[in-house]
């Protein structure tokens, strides 16, 4: 292997690897839609008056929280060999960052001041009115930058997605340097691509942050 950095092989990766990027960024968007939507679902689950509610939520939380997420994908890849990888891979990115947004969305829905929860009590509103005009308006208002926080860390774990055959920017990266032994290029500028897209995010949801906490 060619120890001298080759920018012309740079030049001639980077095509491949936006085809990759774009997969990348795809898996991200739609898991975290499944991790916010998921996530909302269990914290209110795990709100239920019934046990037989809250203890098998809170078990199947505990053990996807205990299982690594690449485990995690291996086995739905090989349990659900007829799906498309990228579609398994959003499943399980999805199912396993809903286990922690849920947790974000409980802080949220207990940061509601519980004057909130009488109010509604005395103006005689449902479970459900209550929980779609008073509640969640204020509590997912409060977790909004939290929520984005996550969506960076699944965008910078998307390369776990290789192992099921993904063609996500570290599988497209690997896959150049294979065919042309140009391994120190391709990486290289994988790194910065995830470095442009999730660095100026984080700020904007640090900046989110702070103008909502006002």
């Amino acid at each position: 292997m060619n120890s001298d950095f080759d920018w012309g092989a740079v030049r001639e990766a980077f095509p491949q690897l936006l085809d990759g990027f774009w997969t990348t960024l795809l898996a991200t968007v739609f898991g975290i839609l499944v991790a916010a939507v998921l996530g909302l679902a269990i914290a209110i689950a795990g709100r239920a008056p019934s046990r037989l509610v809250t203890v098998p939520v809170k078990a199947v939380m505990e053990f996807i929280r205990s299982t690594p997420l690449l485990v995690q994908l291996v086995g739905a890849a090989t349990l659900f060999t007829s799906v498309e990888p990228l579609t398994v891979g959003i499943v399980v990115l999805g199912i396993h960052y809903a286990t922690y947004t849920s947790e974000v969305y409980r802080a949220g829905i207990d940061a509601v001041p519980k004057g909130q929860w009488e109010a509604c009590r005395a103006l005689s509103l449902t479970p459900r009115r209550t929980w779609q005009a008073v509640i969640l308006p204020q509590a997912i208002r409060n977790v909004v930058p939290a929520l984005g926080n996550y969506a960076i860390s699944m965008f910078k774990e998307t390369p776990y997605l290789a192992v099921i055959t993904v063609h996500e920017m570290v599988f497209q990266a690997r896959d150049y340097g294979t065919a042309h032994f140009r391994y120190t290029e391709v990486f290289t500028l994988a790194g910065l691509i995830f470095l442009v897209a999730s660095y100026p995010t984080s700020l904007l949801m640090r900046k989110l942050e702070k103008r909502l906490g006002h």
